[in-house]
């Protein structure tokens, strides 16, 4: 008897999309290129990886079990190996942080501790979107991690485009900030067709993929337009550390007055990938049926133990024992990391500059923004820049980078690209333009014939 089978149309929609794809063919790649540089993975440096020294973190959580939680050894040795609570075992030590470091004064009841960022993005959705009516709105391009949840729990999708920055008119999307007026739009058609834009997702310092970061007056204009138009704000806050600290931005969630914002991060970027730890921050009342109220973190953490049970105790308490190390302060520990991040963006920015300006001449056909931070820079080609386009690059020129086009929501960034920084050395990064110059020469010649589209 033969396996039962099945067709792709016998699964879910989402598992077809390609954002769902993308990070599997980029792993494909990368290993069927060994040699290759690659600007693909958006991971973090290794070098900070390589003085941690796990047991004493652990020690280090542990003691502050037994003096700042009274537990005894073996109760602090148990929380940390059997399973845990949903809600987390680091909350006091998140809260105090958000508290330290941007002045986010929430209760540590008001923190749910997730598996990575990636879990917190699906629990917020599952909680705050209760009917096919409500619609995720979501600067486009948009981050696949996001939009990939939304289309797994069939959440309708608003591209929200970045408006062109002053100077251009080719219609195709800006390295500008959010087209805010186009937002506001979306709001009411939603209304009018009996649906409502129930929250926006944005990532305001830095966002993955395009590096866009909020300027002071749009975070202003973003939380009015939220209490206006009655709106969630998702604000994931990943990159932030990696601003330069003379020129540091106010959280939305700090900015926040109404409970207007539900703010996302990851200890991924600023502390260790391997341990997969995130949170959410949720400190808007919910009414129950009986006029009682609990932070919506109540529910999101009711909901994680439907899916996760609970956050490894024991990746926590890592976790726990670095924030403890550095004073109880995210920025603490970032403040080298980021150094090595703006570091690493200056040196490719360096490089596109003197290695492809000159190769392609005063007005070349290839273009890129200019970021202030984070791990991404965006580049604009004169070609369609997909998969094929990427497997000709990694042959021939022995380098790799992202397509751009799976991080939009709807047609867009077919000529585009994403170079990421932050997990290369110095010399990896000169090289890598160095390839990337003599491949762009191709794609400018004379004789090439660009797609159509």
């Amino acid at each position: 008897m033969e396996p039962a089978g099945l067709k792709q149309t016998d699964l879910h929609p989402a598992l077809g999309e390609p954002e769902l794809d993308s990070v599997r063919f980029l792993n494909e790649i990368m290993k069927r290129y060994p040699e290759a540089i690659s600007f693909a993975p958006g991971a973090p440096h290794t070098a900070h990886l390589d003085d941690l020294d796990i047991g004493a973190l652990l020690d280090t959580f542990r003691a502050h079990l037994r003096e700042q939680r009274g537990l005894g050894p073996a109760a602090a040795d148990r929380l940390l190996l059997e399973y845990g609570p949903s809600r987390g075992v680091i909350n006091d030590l998140v809260a105090g942080a958000l508290r330290l470091d941007h002045g986010i004064d929430v209760p540590d009841d008001a923190v749910v501790v997730t598996v990575g960022a990636q879990e917190a993005m699906v629990l917020v959705l599952r909680a705050l979107f209760a009917s096919a009516g409500d619609l995720l709105a979501v600067v486009n391009p948009c981050y696949v991690g996001m939009t990939g949840a939304a289309r797994l729990l069939d959440i309708p999708l608003v591209p929200v485009d970045e408006a062109d920055p002053p100077g251009t008119a080719d219609g195709n999307g800006g390295d500008g900030m959010p087209d805010l007026d186009r937002l506001e739009r979306a709001c009411r058609d939603a209304r009018a067709s009996g649906r409502r834009i129930r929250a926006l997702y944005v990532a305001p310092d830095f966002s993955n993929p395009s590096g866009v970061r909020l300027d002071l007056a749009t975070r202003h204009r973003l939380l009015r337009l939220a209490d206006q138009e009655d709106f969630f704000l998702l604000e994931d806050m990943a990159y932030g550390f990696t601003a330069d600290p003379a020129d540091e931005l106010p959280t939305l969630k700090s900015m926040d007055e109404h409970g207007r914002v539900v703010c996302i991060g990851t200890f991924a970027k600023i502390c260790l990938p391997g341990a997969r730890v995130g949170f959410v921050v949720a400190d808007q009342p919910v009414r129950g049926a009986d006029g009682t109220t609990r932070p919506l973190a109540d529910h999101l953490a009711a909901l994680k133990g439907m899916v996760t049970v609970n956050t490894s105790p024991i990746c926590q308490a890592v976790i726990g024992g670095m924030l403890l190390a550095a004073g109880g302060s995210m920025a603490a520990i970032g403040r080298e990391r980021a150094a090595t991040y703006r570091r690493n963006l200056a040196l490719l920015l360096r490089a596109l500059d003197e290695h492809v300006a000159p190769a392609l001449g005063p007005e070349p056909p290839v273009t890129w923004n200019r970021p202030a931070g984070g791990f991404f820079v965006r580049c604009r080609l004169p070609v369609r820049a997909d998969t094929a386009l990427l497997d000709t690059c990694a042959a021939e020129h022995g380098v790799l980078w992202t397509p751009m086009s799976a991080f939009h929501v709807g047609p867009g960034g077919d000529r585009e690209i994403r170079l990421s920084c932050s997990y290369l050395d110095p010399d990896e990064i000169g090289e890598g333009a160095a390839r990337l110059a003599g491949f762009f020469r191709t794609l400018a010649a004379p004789d090439r014939a660009a797609p159509p589209g």
